[in-house]
């Protein structure tokens, strides 16, 4: 189990990472710190979180489904990555269902998972388990990608359409309509309670607070502003519904992504020579742990792997059934498609985005620093010309931050459907809204840990609805790749199973 004091570091990293000033419970003023609600909150988190609950059954399910599924992300990665990045849709995408294209299906959930935590996250986890922790990142992400897949493949096979006539998939309706009787229903429940209440927290207050105190730590920017030009901005989009996210986020991330990856190919480029010795010490930190060096405490292979895995759940956010949401909303002829485009989500944040943060604070030397919250931004300093590469950090932070909070509107919004039906739709958008601004003013010590609890509960029906589902899963991607084993036919057409909306 994670230490207390740790624990809003590591977990509150989940995609997003912890507020700028946050560094656990042990570092707030003595008026701040935790009452009796909040060390139950703490102790809840450490324990759903911890080494002996969530992390077993997300990585054993992934690993599940890797064997159910032939190990689908290994031999079908690079027709996926050109399907999903160059063909961008299926060959008859204006007549297949759903609302927006795979790209911008891709986009949203890349805008939900390529969070703060991608920057501040990657450099807890060194620090708190060592090097090797990035090993465990990968080998988390590469099981991941089967679960990606498998949720992204539910949430098309089971998709309805509501009242309003737009596509409502994910676990908060596939547990319902594949799992018949009492237990469907309850899961389903479950997952949509558990995801309208993480949405809240992770995804609006948590990230405006964070996006708020960045800009007043960097430029001296003025919170409640910056909360009010956050909820105009981002309220316009959200009344646009999905197409407006789509477009938004179909804009917005590659460019993000590519501004602070750029950084990084360049600091990796300037520091070659060290590269060579980082990638040995993640393998050999990874099961041997890794002793004292400078500010860095030490750690064991257990840390490693405790940490890694954590971390690289929290990144891709791989089964947690979150990115099904805004896979049901593709233009899609068949669920494999849009299977195979969400798997190379996990990809991007962890193969790409969560390796380059990784290696540049590990070659530079930043990971030896005290504080993984400066860590990384520390690296830019050191590895790009000037003073300004921590202004690169303190940007990507802005936009990763704001990015998340358009995509878990969304899928706060649909298992608000889910719940109360398309009338619940404009109040949940005005809601939403009025908490981005409240979470650039308000002190969110408690918010952060029991959205950390609702994103853990979140993810436990969804995981169990997998594995009951992993022979359907397993069958009707291999009858569908035995007939289009490179993605190259123009599409056939798919009905989906029809619901009540």
């Amino acid at each position: 189990m994670f230490p207390t004091s740790l624990a809003s570091s590591v977990v509150s990293t989940a995609s997003v990472g912890p507020p700028p000033a946050s560094a656990g419970s042990a570092a707030l003023p003595a008026a701040m710190r935790p009452t009796d609600l909040s060390e139950a909150l703490t102790a809840a988190d450490d324990f759903l979180w911890g080494p002996w609950l969530l992390i077993p059954l997300l990585l054993g399910t992934g690993i599940w489904l890797t064997i159910r599924l032939r190990a689908v992300q290994l031999r079908k990665l690079l027709p996926a990555l050109r399907f999903a990045l160059v063909d961008r849709s299926d060959g008859e995408a204006d007549t297949a269902e759903g609302d927006i294209s795979h790209y911008q299906a891709l986009t949203t959930a890349l805008a939900a998972t390529v969070g703060v935590g991608n920057i501040i996250g990657v450099a807890t986890a060194i620090h708190l388990g060592g090097p090797g922790a990035l090993f465990w990142m990968w080998v988390t992400a590469f099981f991941g990608m089967a679960s990606k897949y498998s949720e992204a493949f539910l949430a098309v096979r089971f998709r309805t359409t509501d009242a309003n006539g737009q596509k409502s998939g994910g676990p908060q309706y596939y547990l319902q309509h594949a799992i018949k009787g009492r237990l469907g229903t309850v899961l389903s429940v479950f997952f949509a309670v558990s995801t309208l209440l993480a949405c809240f927290g992770i995804g609006s207050m948590t990230q405006s607070n964070s996006v708020a105190a960045q800009l007043e730590h960097s430029f001296g920017a003025d919170p409640a502003l910056v909360g009010i030009i956050m909820a105009i901005a981002i309220g316009g989009v959200l009344l646009g519904g999905i197409e407006s996210i789509g477009r938004v986020t179909a804009a917005f991330v590659p460019m993000m992504i590519v501004f602070y990856v750029g950084g990084c190919l360049y600091i990796l480029a300037v520091n070659i020579t060290a590269i060579p010795a980082a990638l040995a010490l993640v393998i050999s930190s990874a099961f041997t742990g890794h002793g004292m060096v400078g500010g860095f405490a030490g750690s064991t292979m257990l840390a490693a792997l405790q940490f890694g895995v954590a971390r690289g759940i929290f990144s891709n956010e791989s089964g947690m059934g979150s990115a099904a949401i805004a896979a049901a909303a593709a233009k899609t002829n068949h669920p494999v498609r849009q299977g195979l485009v969400s798997m190379t989500q996990t990809f991007i944040d962890t193969f790409v985005v969560v390796t380059c943060t990784g290696l540049v604070v590990l070659s530079t030397g930043a990971w030896t620093g005290d504080d993984p919250a400066t860590m990384t931004a520390a690296a830019f300093t050191t590895g790009l010309p000037g003073q300004w590469g921590h202004y690169i950090v303190s940007v990507a932070l802005i936009f990763l931050g704001s990015s998340t909070i358009l995509g878990w509107a969304y899928y706060g919004e649909r298992c608000a459907v889910r719940l109360v039906g398309v009338h619940g739709v404009l109040p949940f958008r005005l809601f939403f809204t009025v908490l981005i601004f409240l979470g650039t003013v308000t002190s969110l010590e408690d918010v952060w840990t029991f959205a950390d609890i609702a994103n853990g509960l979140m993810a436990i029906p969804n995981l169990l609805g997998m594995v009951l589902l992993s022979g359907l899963i397993a069958s009707e991607t291999k009858a569908y790749l035995a007939q289009d084993p490179r993605l190259r036919r123009p599409g056939d057409e798919f009905t989906s199973i029809p619901v009540k909306a």
